[in-house]
């Protein structure tokens, strides 16, 4: 069973580098790499999501989800807090891939408090 849990973990932590290396490269292929506020936020919070991922997958800690969490709100929240929420690709990229970090962040919590769930 605990090779299973951590196997899940794995997973988890795998989504959030997929998640970090979209995030790092969305400004070239979704068109804002010309716009300096949003592409480096998705640079800057997406090599922090890459790092996180990478200890997590060597030795998983709570923590880094928690972190992870937040990043996924700082992306949410960004567009308007840096002020580029008037351009509809960064904006919508930063809101889709902050809510898929959140889901998989509090996924990833939810099975370390929770390791019942998979009896």
């Amino acid at each position: 069973m605990a090779k299973t849990l951590l196997e899940g973990r794995k997973g988890q932590d795998l989504a959030n580098l997929v998640l970090a290396i979209c995030l790092f490269i969305s400004p070239w292929f979704v068109g804002f790499a010309a716009e300096t506020m949003p592409s480096w936020n998705a640079w800057i919070v997406g090599v922090m999501l890459c790092g996180l991922a990478i200890a997590a997958l060597s030795a998983f800690a709570e923590w880094e989800e928690w972190v992870n969490l937040v990043l996924g709100l700082w992306l949410i929240a960004s567009p308007w807090l840096l002020s580029f929420a008037t351009n509809v690709n960064a904006m919508w990229t930063s809101l889709v891939l902050g809510l898929l970090v959140v889901v998989v962040s509090l996924w990833a919590v939810w099975d370390y408090r929770h390791p019942h769930a998979h009896a």
